[in-house]
Order: C-alpha cells, then structure tokens, then sequence
C-alpha cells in the first residue's frame, strides 16, 4: 500500500482551469466572490469537483490547491464544486522568474518533494518544464496545459488519468 507521502498529487488552479476565462458554457454558473474587499466574478462548473475526486480516488492522487486564490479556493471554490477543503501551496508573489518559468513554478518544486505529480494550469511552458526537470526535488510529473477560454475539459482529465495509471 502507498503511503500518503508517496502519493501523487493533482495540483489545480482556479483561474483559467476551473474559471475559464472565456464565454462558459451553459454547465458553468456565475459566482460571486469577495475575498479582501474585492468582488471577482467566477464562473464554475459543479461537474469538475466530481471529476477531480473520481480522478484522485481513482489513481490514489491527493488534491491541491495550486492558485493564487491559496486558502480562499477552500472558502469560495471548494464548495461551489463540491470538493472538501484541500492542502494549499503557498505562493509567492507574481514575479517571472529567473529562467522565464511561471512565478508559481518554484513553490510547486519544493512542495512535490520528490513526489509524482499532475499540474493543471493554463500558463505553464516550456520554461516551467525546464526549470521542473532541472530541479532537485522534483521526479515524475505531467504539465497539463488547460486551454483557459475552455476550462478543464475531459480531455485534459483523460490525458492525466494514463499518466497516472503509467507511473510504477
């Protein structure tokens, strides 16, 4: 049996994955959200909750939030997409990096210590593959570049669940 630290993890961002940033379909609906006196609209699909879940409790992945949301997915999206609060990867601020990778890319890289993992965001590029592979802590893992006027489709979720059924 896997223990929970050899787990792999799905990490999931908000903005552009579960927010697509273009004209939702129809399955979306409209939120509004105020986080630290500001109102942000999102648009979310109850459906990726039980997707993200059936995916995690298929391939024994754990889920976490990678967002800039950080613990305010917990209060705001969580619940709007059915899934329980989830572990939050602690960002820095917005800063390109050194080599061109996404200012998240570094705080992912010490936080997977070593484990496998799937990343689901809609800006991650060949300098975050780079830096990712480059990285001392980091093993297996699988970019998942989510088209953001889309959203997470079940394409995306598929290409991640071979993945995982994949790793030893």
């Amino acid at each position: 049996m896997v223990g929970m630290s050899e787990r792999p993890l799905l990490l999931v961002d908000v903005d552009g994955v579960l927010n697509p940033l273009g004209r939702p379909s129809p399955e979306f609906r409209r939120y509004q959200c105020h986080v630290e006196g500001e109102t942000y609209t999102v648009y979310l699909n109850s459906k990726h909750g039980t997707r993200l879940l059936a995916l995690a409790v298929e391939t024994g992945a754990e889920l976490v939030w990678a967002t800039t949301w950080e613990h305010w997915a917990n209060d705001w999206i969580a619940p709007r997409i059915g899934l329980p609060a989830l572990p939050v990867i602690k960002l820095p601020p917005n800063v390109r990096g050194e080599f061109g990778e996404l200012f998240k890319t570094p705080a992912i890289a010490e936080y997977v210590a070593g484990r496998p993992f799937v990343w689901f965001d809609d800006q991650v590029w060949a300098a975050d593959e780079d830096y990712l592979r480059a990285h001392p802590s980091v093993g297996d893992f699988l970019l998942v570049q989510v088209e953001p006027g889309a959203g997470l489709t079940a394409t995306d979720l598929d290409y991640a669940r071979n993945w995982l059924r994949d790793l030893p």
